[in-house]
């Protein structure tokens, strides 16, 4: 068994992926609405916000793709620990103004 297949071997960059990615994104569209691409007034409070978190924890599934093609099913585990503590943060705060 390889020694890299552990739990925190998972859990940091499924913590930290999610995080700098929704950091760059929120920057890049920060940026096009400086430029006057993209709009600043979405569709509903914090739409862009709550979006950009959502595709930012999706991209663990990518973590995930990559552990199973090492057959490393604890640092699987670790993503997956932090893909639903994202995701318990998400809800706690954008689903009071979702509900």
């Amino acid at each position: 068994m390889d020694k890299r297949n552990r739990i925190p071997t998972g859990l940091i960059p499924g913590l930290l992926l999610p995080i700098t990615i929704f950091a760059i994104l929120y920057a890049l569209f920060g940026l096009l609405e400086k430029q006057g691409v993209a709009s600043g007034s979405g569709l509903a409070v914090n739409f862009r916000e709550r979006t950009l978190a959502i595709v930012a924890i999706a991209i663990n599934i990518l973590l995930i793709n990559v552990f199973r093609g090492r057959r490393w099913e604890n640092a699987m585990r670790g993503v997956v620990i932090a893909t639903g503590i994202l995701a318990i943060v998400w809800l706690v705060r954008f689903g009071p103004g979702l509900f």
